[in-house]
């Protein structure tokens, strides 16, 4: 059987990821993302009411005209997790597959909910919810099978999805940590990827997320994070001005957390902002996380106002307020509040709370820095990188290939750059560059048996 992997989008960036594998004549696409970077970097862009073309263009969407150079019939779109460069590109895309959406049970509420929002395009894919530890047949063969596998990261509800071939397995490994003490959810299955390396023919190829490739040690677990925000919390339980968070609006078990600690101190948490309003009541919804009866959550800008004047009105010092705006986003809540378009008045000695750490990527960075001056100049204090990462770091990256050992291995989530710590733990671990570890780009088509 033909295995062919196309290498779409992030394989010279982090995000806008898409990756095809066709086995034989059935072809499965893993990711849809979105570049949220290419698309900040111009005023006032409505991407919902852009042609996919023209976000091609403009790098943020992957450009899948290389789906064409491929045989086969495209049987199944598969988003590993509800993050915005893994799915924010499907209501561009996926209309042009006849093929189900298929993702675990938030991951598809979240694509529902991006396709609800696109105002161009028609999509009427099927979604199809498949839970962690699943399988699906694909195509008609009988001879190609799709598997979840449970992984933890930075949202609840990620799977690396796995396409068992006669060939071999192929492992889309991108986007996870080893987390064993999760906060929400069920820690990662390495006891099924170690049984995936050992069954059948073994791995043919493991695709991996380079992020963290180069920090030395291990990822620590998100009830370290946890952990720290506590203490930090803790230690400004006897302030009485205000005291304002933000984190990332998909990370609900950071979110969780924070609504639990605010209680603790004797504040009122309140979820402020459009994005921590979708992540957040979704998950409610969906029974993933069940928050206090009077944690308020509001999305539209003039709902907020109303809260930040009920939060002036009775004091600062009875509540907790948890926004978006963690990467200085020029928009978000935080955002306004620096720059005073918000009746919610900053004074000298508050506390800002980053649970965050900034995405490394000159806009986010840009933007993250002149957010934190705005703030500091309205005279609050922060507290910065109270966090944990989603991505593995090296030690994780070695138990990965000891647990899978791979024939080949296909580094992504990076540029060229930032795949060079991963190429050389690669080789330390017996990877060839040309052989069986292979460098990419974006729409490379990797021929693995011909």
């Amino acid at each position: 059987m033909e295995i062919d992997i196309a290498t779409i989008g992030g394989y010279e960036e982090v995000g806008r990821q898409m990756t095809a594998v066709r086995a034989g004549d059935d072809v499965v696409i893993f990711d849809m993302g979105l570049n949220l970077s290419k698309v900040l970097i111009h005023d006032n862009v409505e991407t919902e009411r852009m042609h996919s073309l023209d976000l091609i263009d403009m790098g943020a969407i992957p450009d899948d005209r290389v789906m064409s150079d491929i045989e086969g019939d495209v049987q199944a779109i598969v988003p590993t997790h509800g993050h915005l460069d893994h799915i924010g590109a499907i209501a561009k895309l996926a209309h042009r597959y006849d093929a189900p959406i298929v993702a675990t049970p938030y991951t598809i509420e979240l694509v529902k909910q991006q396709i609800e929002g696109e105002q161009k395009f028609g999509v009427e894919n099927d979604l199809v919810k498949m839970d962690a530890g699943a399988q699906m047949q694909i195509g008609d063969s009988g001879n190609v099978q799709l598997e979840f596998v449970n992984v933890t990261h930075s949202i609840i509800d990620a799977i690396n999805p796995v396409v068992h071939t006669p060939e071999g397995a192929i492992v889309y490994g991108l986007d996870k940590r080893m987390d064993h003490s999760p906060v929400i959810g069920d820690p990662i299955d390495m006891k099924r990827f170690r049984e995936i390396g050992r069954e059948g023919n073994g791995v043919l190829a493991y695709l991996e997320d380079c992020t963290n490739a180069g920090r030395k040690g291990r990822t620590p677990s998100e009830s370290v994070a946890r952990r720290h925000l506590k203490d930090v919390l803790t230690s400004v339980e006897d302030y009485d001005g205000g005291i304002v968070a933000t984190t990332f609006s998909s990370h609900i078990a950071r979110v969780s957390s924070l609504v639990e600690f605010a209680r603790d101190i004797g504040r009122q948490p309140v979820l402020l902002g459009r994005s921590m309003e979708k992540y957040s009541g979704t998950a409610e919804r969906l029974g993933f996380v069940d928050f206090p009866g009077d944690v308020g959550m509001y999305g539209h800008r003039k709902s907020v106002d109303r809260t930040f004047k009920r939060i002036m009105n009775e004091g600062k010092e009875n509540y907790l307020p948890i926004v978006t705006g963690h990467q200085g986003e020029p928009r978000a809540m935080l955002t306004r509040m620096g720059r005073g378009e918000t009746p919610y008045e900053l004074s000298e000695g508050d506390k800002v709370i980053f649970s965050a750490r900034v995405i490394p990527e000159p806009t986010n960075e840009g933007q993250r820095y002149q957010s934190e001056k705005l703030l500091g100049m309205q005279g609050a204090r922060i507290y910065d990188d109270i966090h944990v990462s989603g991505h593995l770091r090296e030690e994780g990256h070695y138990e990965m290939l000891d647990a899978l050992e791979p024939k080949h291995v296909i580094p992504a989530h990076q540029d060229m750059k930032g795949f060079a710590p991963y190429v050389d733990l690669a080789s330390e671990k017996g990877y060839q560059l040309g052989r069986d570890l292979h460098v990419t780009r974006n729409g490379n088509i990797i021929n693995l048996v011909e």
